[in-house]
């Protein structure tokens, strides 16, 4: 539930136009929903600020759908993520408001109805082109939550003239998501260029050294530029998130 909707389910106790027991029977579930293999935190709008996010990877598409049908009395914006376009197929059937984006595996509600509640802009970075798919869930799970978000790809250190070309950009974003592989260099070239947070996203695209992504995260932990932090590997969406709290404008 969202605060807007609790505040007016009290306005209207308060003011006689709904009953303390009508009240009590929908804000019976706010907590959490029981669903016997998952329970669904309906409070989590109200204490975070973003409904429960989905995560579909192990789930099987009926799990997802229950889940997803008791979110979505609740909330206008979901996110469900790592979820394969198989089963996205079948739940858009169920779900035909929902909107699917192959190349980050999500789904969205309400993506379009979400307005900008944040102070400044969100860039999203990649170093390569098939940093792409991990810097797009970041993208989107930024968009969601309420943010101007922007993206730059394939500007890698391979060709650093790229990244250089956006200048103006790098000066007027709030915070900065820096997706890379490989050795994972990229993070540290931006934050040694700015002067806002930068969140290293370290993916597993590599050849046999790179471990997985494993250099990569262990390049960005060992960033010698200040104001970087480093979230899991293939983490767009925490990336994402993190952005958006700290973009949040209160």
């Amino acid at each position: 539930m969202e605060a807007a909707n609790l505040e007016h389910l009290l306005r209207e106790v308060q003011s006689g136009r709904l009953s303390v027991e009508e009240a009590r029977r929908r804000l019976l579930h706010l907590p959490f929903e029981n669903l016997g293999f998952a329970h669904v935190d309906h409070h989590r709008q109200l204490r975070q600020g973003f409904p429960e996010v989905v995560f579909a990877a192990g789930k099987s598409v009926e799990q997802i759908a229950a889940i997803l049908g008791a979110i979505q009395e609740r909330a206008a914006q979901i996110l469900i993520t790592r979820l394969e376009a198989d089963k996205a197929a079948v739940l858009q059937e169920i779900f035909p408001a929902g909107y699917y984006h192959p190349v980050s595996r999500i789904m969205t509600f309400g993506l379009q109805e979400v307005a900008d509640r944040g102070r400044g802009l969100i860039l999203v970075i990649s170093a390569g082109t098939s940093d792409i798919p991990v810097a797009e869930e970041a993208y989107l799970t930024a968009r969601l939550m309420g943010n101007r978000v922007e993206a730059i790809y394939d500007v890698g250190v391979a060709g650093l003239h790229r990244l250089l070309a956006y200048q103006e950009k790098l000066q007027e974003a709030t915070v900065f998501i820096v997706v890379a592989g490989m050795e994972g260099a990229l993070p540290s070239v931006v934050g040694g260029l700015v002067q806002r947070p930068v969140i290293a996203v370290p993916t597993s695209i590599g050849y046999g050294a790179s471990f997985g992504g494993i250099a990569a995260l262990l390049g960005m932990l060992n960033s010698c530029a200040s104001g970087v932090s480093v979230v899991n590997i293939d983490n767009g969406f925490g990336a994402g998130y993190v952005a958006a709290l700290i973009n949040r404008r209160e």
